[in-house]
């Protein structure tokens, strides 16, 4: 007996909005087209791919690793496995970033731990005479951050495979960028979700939640033009502890910022004189 578009979505076991993602996957179509064809039959093999892509994600495989891809900044981006799923909130990292990276110039941009490229392309997009370099210590990640790179047309990003400033030549930059890991290895919340299906590396630094953001922000200075930007993403509770280490750090005008559901998301500030570094370097 077949099945209608509207009978696998409601025999699906799913929420609808996860469903339809699937079931538009599967079909090639836009969530338009299943409202407007909700009676259409599917064919056995339609319907035996989206209740085996169904049971996957009832058994909690996140929806974007199932398709492959997640938009973000307006852009869709490849992902899998090998890189963390690209969220909302770090719109808010890009959002501050455009705000501080002028539009009129060429810049040099660094994003660290880039995963699927999301920041980077994000930035080259929106800034076309920056150049960005965007590192990572994964090359299975550089892989499907390249491939985005190419089949979004952001040429002007190059990929650097390392651990943050490793592998960098000695040039300064207009703004480095980072949503690095920053999740405590004994955190809970690794353990539920779509958290348990990615990368743990790119959650969960092994030296203590902090320890990716004081390496990055120690760092920063040496390799920031006067004046140039430093904007990084942090867990929800972390505000303080990121401000004061940036302040350390030398960084001034340091500024906590909300994303969407106004939870305190991202910190930037800029580098100082020389005389404000405070002994953390790198």
């Amino acid at each position: 007996m077949s099945v209608t578009v509207r009978g696998a979505i409601e025999q699906s076991g799913l929420v609808p909005v996860d469903a339809r993602a699937l079931l538009s996957h599967v079909l090639s179509r836009d969530r338009a087209w299943l409202i407007a064809h909700a009676g259409d039959a599917l064919d056995r093999a339609q319907a035996d791919a989206f209740f085996a892509l169904a049971k996957r994600r009832r058994e909690g495989e996140p929806v974007a690793y199932l398709v492959g891809r997640r938009e973000f900044w307006g852009l869709s981006f490849e992902v899998s496995p090998a890189v963390l799923i690209p969220r909302p909130e770090t719109e808010a990292l890009v959002e501050a970033a455009l705000l501080r990276l002028p539009a009129d110039r060429a810049l040099r941009v660094l994003d660290l731990g880039t995963g699927s490229g999301a920041i980077a392309i994000a930035i080259a997009t929106e800034r076309p005479l920056a150049q960005v370099t965007a590192t990572d210590v994964s090359g299975e990640a550089l892989e499907v951050a390249r491939a985005n790179a190419v089949r979004l047309g952001a040429a002007n990003v190059t990929f650097v495979e390392g651990d943050w400033y490793d592998g960098l030549d000695g040039g300064r930059y207009d703004g480095i960028l980072s949503n690095p890991p920053y999740v405590a290895v004994d955190d809970p919340h690794l353990r539920e979700g779509d958290l348990r299906f990615e990368p743990r590396l790119a959650l969960a630094p092994r030296l203590g939640a902090l320890s990716a953001l004081a390496s990055i922000a120690a760092g920063a200075r040496q390799r920031l033009v006067d004046d140039g930007v430093l904007v990084v993403e942090h867990g929800y509770d972390q505000a303080d502890a990121v401000v004061a280490l940036f302040e350390r750090c030398g960084f001034v005008d340091v500024h906590s910022l909300r994303d969407l559901a106004g939870v305190h998301r991202v910190v930037a500030g800029r580098r100082g004189p020389e005389s404000a570094g405070t002994g953390l370097h790198g």
